[in-house]
């Protein structure tokens, strides 16, 4: 038997070094993937490969195509929407009276194409309303009408009768002949009910798609008035703020004073008391207020750089349109829910709607006073005060005078005054007060009949 030697040194060395050589190959071999997949853009998968990013199709790059050419030309129309406002507006120059005209005017086409909207809205409710009925009827009589079709298809089918027939056959003719004579009325006038039923569901849908086009038009033209109107109110303000320095300062006096005050008549009297602004509205109001001529004049209500009422506000009854288009849904007198009675009216307005002063005044507040939301309060003249309230934003500032159908201010998409009206509107909802000599007054006797009647400014 021979013993196994065991291993030399040399051997073990040997072995050892070739390992480690391999390892190294191997090493070298792996080094140089990873720049190569960093320079080709090539993603390392899990198995170690690297697979590469598949490039775009070509539908993809039509797509791409497209949307970018229509980015570009809203864009291009945006900016040469842009170029003709301030064209307009440079057209305008420092001509007061042009600008308040321009103001009036878009203000009313604004409230004109609102109106338009909300009864086409209602309009379409109502076909929507009649079309599902009718359809709803139709699926009521699917039986009817299915037993309908099958007696017409086989009326259709129904052979002429034969010239040599049996006793019997003849017999069996003339029954068959007498049961249709009295089905076929009957099955007549449901069909003739199912016709009319139909052909007037085809007209409802015809008119449907009419009113929805016509609704996009209106809603097209409304959103480039309100841009319009945006950047004339704009212009307006930055050149009312260029004639009273200290505007921004006046309205942080204000808003600290509203904070400190709990009644609207309390601060009424503060404003026209404490802020210069105010206190020279009020002043020139004393004056001014009430023309020499209480009588309408078409001139002077033609006037768009009136600084003044143009007549006074006590003989404008029966003349004042709504300050915004809306329902009226709470009256002067009616009960709050509180115990107490309403000072003034509510109306329920579209979300965003445009508000215009029903008449001329001065601004002696306008801004957040406690749950009124946004509070503007006028200086009609001759001791009247008209307050709006539950607007989101207002246009003027404290001071400014403003004229009849002139915007002051816009409203948001829920009730800004649900807490004094004690309600949960679910719109928004603008409250109006009239005031004399610091009093609530019924402003029935102002609002005019019809929208004939009203004053435009």
């Amino acid at each position: 038997m021979f013993a196994a030697r065991p291993p030399s040194r040399s051997s073990t060395t040997g072995r050892r070094r070739r390992a480690r050589h391999a390892s190294l190959i191997a090493l070298l071999m792996i080094l140089p993937i990873a720049p190569a997949a960093a320079q080709t853009g090539l993603r390392p998968s899990i198995g170690g490969t690297a697979s590469p990013t598949p490039p775009p199709t070509p539908e993809q790059l039509k797509q791409r195509e497209q949307e970018l050419e229509a980015a570009r030309a809203a864009q291009k129309a945006a900016a040469e929407a842009q170029d003709r406002l301030k064209a307009d507006i440079a057209a305008l120059g420092e001509d007061r009276g042009k600008l308040n005209q321009q103001l009036i005017d878009v203000a009313a086409q604004v409230r004109s194409v609102e109106t338009r909207v909300g009864e086409a809205e209602i309009r379409l409710r109502g076909l929507d309303g009649r079309e599902q009925d009718l359809r709803n009827s139709l699926e009521a009589r699917r039986t009817e009408i299915i037993e309908v079709l099958a007696a017409l298809q086989r009326a259709g089918r129904r052979s002429p009768p034969a010239l040599l027939v049996r006793p019997e056959d003849a017999l069996q003719s003339l029954r068959t002949a007498m049961l249709l004579g009295a089905v076929v009325p009957e099955m007549r006038s449901r069909a003739e009910k199912l016709s009319t039923d139909l052909g007037e569901l085809v007209a409802i849908r015809k008119t449907i798609a009419s009113e929805r086009d016509k609704l996009a038009g209106d809603r097209d033209k409304l959103r480039t008035d309100q841009t319009r109107l945006a950047a004339l109110v704009e212009e307006r303000q930055r050149k009312q703020a260029s004639a009273e320095k200290d505007m921004e300062a006046e309205s942080a006096r204000a808003a600290v004073l509203a904070q400190q005050i709990d009644s609207l008549q309390g601060l009424i009297t503060t404003m026209e008391l404490d802020l210069k602004s105010a206190a020279k509205a009020a002043s020139t109001a004393s004056l001014q207020g009430v023309p020499v001529n209480s009588k309408p004049d078409a001139n002077a209500l033609r006037n768009p750089g009136r600084k003044a009422p143009a007549i006074a506000f006590a003989s404008s009854k029966g003349m004042l349109a709504f300050p915004v288009n809306g329902t009226k849904i709470r009256e002067f007198g009616a009960s709050d829910g509180a115990g107490g009675s309403d000072k003034g009216i509510s109306l329920s307005t579209r979300p965003g709607a445009q508000v215009t002063t029903p008449c001329d005044g001065w601004v002696v507040y306008a801004g957040p006073f406690r749950s009124y939301g946004q509070l503007l309060i006028l200086n009609a003249g001759g001791g009247y005060h008209v307050l709006i309230a539950g607007m989101e934003r207002i246009s003027v500032n404290i001071g400014q005078f403003v004229q009849t159908g002139e915007p002051v201010a816009t409203m948001g998409s829920t009730s800004q005054v649900a807490s004094i009206l004690a309600t949960n509107a679910s719109q928004p909802v603008l409250y109006v007060e009239f005031r004399k000599d610091g009093t609530p007054i019924d402003p029935g006797p102002w609002w005019a009949a019809n929208e004939g009647e009203k004053v435009r400014g």
